[in-house]
């Protein structure tokens, strides 16, 4: 989505020549990013390797590395003006030409390495960022000098840059779909709880799971991955699991929800966001980006400990009739503001920067 967002934006002012990928799924992203010629590194374009990524953490830097050689031979036949990354891993590695600035998009630093590895442990994927994560961070912290200026998705995230990489960020909430996700009158309100996630272990679904089984509430949760199976077994018949769906089914169910539960520390959290432009309350982790989209009292309720009797103690702080403020508090992640902010530190970036155009 924010890759979506700036592509577009840049794109009204200015030409974007190419996107560089280290791996390419085959997907669609969006009218604007699918209409630039790609350019995937070798590693990306092994057999199966988007899927497997993840395992592929060694061969990185090299990806990276590639992706800056082909930059590279691009501005020898066409310059380019700055280089605008957005990254969740080791993109933000990558080197621009001599006199081109790098203007980096940092959702998080690696979170398997630096901030969550304990949520990563167990099984062959651990022993293997065992083995290379203190590599790739030596390598992850060094190439930050590769960006210029970092943008970070929210406060908890610019904490994380200067702790991980010594770097300042300026922060830019994510966009959201808020004229999408909107409040419908028409839609009442029911009585069990939702879960829009990846099914990851860093997602913390487990919590959810075993909260609603101490209090007998109905949980629905929406989202696929790697531990479906697992979450499946432990909530048996106490939660019902819809895989992937649709932005029409899933606005339907924010919009039907008595209220998101959101257990994970998150970087951001575009799902809380989400679900308070559809007038749904939130009850989270008091930690991470949720700090700054959900408001105690207002719009939720937070827990402390990792615990599913404190989320399920937080449940009970949930104000009553809050939709409306949910709705307005939303409306401070829109898009538009969004592409304003966005729009400001690229021109001033490339060092043309309109004085008339002011962030919002």
């Amino acid at each position: 989505m924010v890759l979506e967002r700036i592509a577009r934006v840049v794109g009204e002012r200015h030409r974007v020549t190419a996107l560089y990928t280290m791996f390419d799924g085959g997907t669609s992203i969006g009218r604007a990013v699918d209409a630039l010629p790609r350019r995937v590194s070798a590693v990306g374009r092994v057999p199966g390797a988007a899927r497997a990524r993840r395992w592929l953490l060694p061969a990185w830097p090299r990806a990276v590395a590639q992706l800056s050689q082909m930059l590279g031979r691009d501005h020898a036949g066409e310059p380019v003006d700055l280089l605008v990354s957005t990254s969740s891993a080791a993109v933000k590695g990558m080197r621009a030409p001599d006199g081109v600035g790098h203007l980096c998009y940092c959702h998080t630093p690696a979170r398997y390495v630096w901030s969550q590895s304990g949520e990563y442990k167990g099984g062959a994927r651990s022993l293997g960022l065992v083995l290379a994560g203190p590599v790739f961070k030596r390598w992850d912290r060094r190439t930050a000098s590769n960006v210029t200026r970092f943008v970070a998705n929210s406060s908890a995230t610019a904490e994380l840059i200067g702790r991980c990489f010594n770097r300042e960020a300026e922060v830019v909430h994510p966009p959201v779909r808020t004229g999408y996700f909107t409040p419908d009158a028409g839609e009442k309100r029911e009585d069990f709880w939702l879960v829009v996630s990846a099914l990851e272990p860093y997602k913390r679904v487990d919590l959810a799971i075993d909260a609603a089984k101490l209090v007998g509430a109905p949980l629905v949760i929406a989202g696929t991955g790697s531990q479906g199976k697992t979450l499946r077994a432990r909530a048996g018949r106490h939660a019902r699991f819809l895989g992937r769906v649709s932005d029409e089914e899933l606005r339907g169910l924010y919009r039907r929800a008595e209220l998101l539960v959101f257990p994970q520390v998150e970087d951001f959290g575009i799902v809380a966001v989400e679900a308070q432009a559809c007038g749904c309350p939130v009850v989270a982790r008091r930690a991470g980006g949720a700090l700054e989209s959900v408001v105690a009292g207002r719009t939720g309720a937070f827990f402390d400990a990792p615990e599913a009797r404190e989320l399920a103690k937080a449940t009970r702080d949930v104000p009553a009739g809050c939709a409306r403020a949910c709705r307005e508090n939303a409306l401070r992640f829109g898009e538009e503001l969004f592409d304003a902010r966005m729009l400001r530190l690229i021109e001033r970036e490339l060092g043309r920067e309109d004085p008339l155009h002011h962030t919002r």
